[in-house]
């Protein structure tokens, strides 16, 4: 068996949307990005504007759930990057009773699927704290997400070397101060990639809050299915919408991760 050359720097493999998406000044006109989008975009206007029947009616009732699906997403975009981030820190902490909540957090939360956390949080957790839709939603989602962040910030925190928090030590700053200042503004530029993976799997996990009655844009396209039983239709055009959602987040947050890196330079 071949072995290794010792000077042979391991490879590392990003897991990004990076690959797929235009970056600054690249200058071809066509690339899986834009391609898609192009058929995703002009497939709904087709449907929409050439064939119309039936599917302007069905853009005209599935689009009316857009707001609560771009709201219920945003809340727990916030509510996951809070958590993730004091459960990364926590991880790391120098308490030992820290670590373990964070570490039984994390794992207690991977184990579980969304959809059971969800039902679990409105249904259950509801008879006691009369939980609406919306909240539950939110609260679900950023659990879920904030223990897989969690592990985003934690990994974040541990590239940087070891050397900067002592030399901060030594120059006076205390802990906190020395995470708030010198770590955490790294760390965010590194765990960017990452983070923008797991808000564009929230806007598509968001489509689940439909089994709690939200009338988000798949809820209400299944309540057009069981008025006209049109599936095919409804749901072509339920995903396409979706699609073209997901590809605009992934450049916006090709478009963040970019702008960070300039000003690194």
């Amino acid at each position: 068996m071949a072995s290794l050359n010792n000077h042979e720097e391991p490879r590392v493999i990003e897991i990004t949307d990076g690959v797929l998406l235009p970056t600054h000044g690249e200058r071809r006109i066509i690339d899986s990005w834009r391609l898609t989008l192009s058929i995703a975009i002009l497939g709904l206007l087709a449907m929409i504007f050439l064939v119309k029947d039936p599917y302007s009616q069905i853009f005209r009732v599935v689009i009316k759930g857009a707001p609560l699906t771009f709201g219920v997403t945003l809340g727990a975009i916030f509510g996951s990057v809070f958590l993730g981030l004091f459960t990364g820190i926590g991880q790391i902490a120098h308490v030992r009773l820290l670590q373990l909540i964070s570490g039984v957090y994390v794992e207690l939360i991977r184990g579980i699927p969304l959809l059971v956390q969800l039902i679990f949080i409105y249904f259950a957790l509801g008879k006691f704290f009369q939980l609406d839709g919306i909240p539950a939603a939110i609260i679900a989602l950023s659990i879920c997400y904030g223990a897989y962040q969690g592990e985003i910030f934690r990994a974040g925190i541990e590239a940087i070397p070891k050397g900067q928090m002592e030399a901060a030590l030594a120059l006076g700053l205390t802990r906190g101060q020395a995470m708030r200042y010198i770590i955490l503004p790294q760390t965010l530029r590194i765990v960017i990639p990452a983070i923008g993976n797991e808000f564009i799997a929230m806007l598509k996990d968001s489509s689940l809050v439909s089994v709690i009655a939200l009338r988000d844009i798949l809820r209400r396209g299944r309540e057009h299915v069981s008025r006209t039983f049109l599936s095919l239709e409804t749901y072509a055009l339920v995903a396409l919408i979706y699609l073209v959602f997901t590809l605009v987040l992934s450049k916006l947050v090709a478009m963040l991760e970019d702008r960070m890196k300039r000003h690194e330079q």
